[in-house]
């Protein structure tokens, strides 16, 4: 059984617009976990913790969410630094394989 708040951050991953893309199609597919797996919850926290200690720019409206390496970032942040910042301490994480950006820059 996926859990609710893995369940929020995926739903709002896809439902997140993206700005200056073209809509690529692709025949990938996600393989959903039944439940989620305490190294991805490790990773989640880890991430987080990464996130919050930084002092060059607020990153606390983030939410963090892996799976199998994964890391899913959502929330709201205030500038494109602060978004570039978030993805570059995620992606230097231990254990993250790869990153996907689902932040949104304040207006």
């Amino acid at each position: 059984m996926i859990s609710p708040k893995t369940l929020r951050a995926i739903v709002l991953l896809a439902l997140t617009p993206v700005f200056g893309c073209q809509m690529v199609r692709s025949s990938a597919t996600v393989n959903v976990p039944t439940a989620e797996a305490p190294q991805d919850e490790a990773l989640s926290k880890s991430v987080l913790n990464r996130l919050l200690a930084d002092k060059k720019v607020d990153l606390t409206g983030i939410t963090v969410v892996s799976n199998d390496g994964k890391v899913y970032l959502s929330g709201t942040v205030k500038s494109l630094d602060a978004r570039e910042q978030a993805l570059k301490i995620a992606w230097e994480s231990p254990g993250v394989r790869s990153v996907v950006n689902g932040l949104e820059v304040q207006k």
